[in-house]
């Protein structure tokens, strides 16, 4: 799997929410380097989880579509008569 990369601007706003976490949660203020710092940790240690986890869930739900689709192509038959 290659590298999870995100833009500036994402980055930028999980950097925001873990600060306001740190605050909210654990009374302790970052800054933004040690937000962006633990960002890119998660990303690196643990984005592959949550990546495989939305790759699974999408299987789920194109099986599920899949199923839904050959469902319906099997109410357009026609009777046959073999005789």
């Amino acid at each position: 799997m290659d590298k999870i990369e995100f833009t500036r601007q994402e980055k930028e706003l999980m950097a925001q929410k873990v600060k306001v976490y740190f605050r909210d949660e654990l009374n302790q203020d970052i800054g933004g380097f040690d937000a962006e710092f633990l960002v890119d940790f998660f990303a690196r240690e643990m984005g592959g989880f949550f990546y495989n986890r939305g790759l699974y869930d999408a299987e789920t739900l194109i099986t599920e579509k899949v199923s839904e689709i050959s469902d319906q192509l099997l109410e357009l038959e026609k009777p046959v008569s073999l005789s």
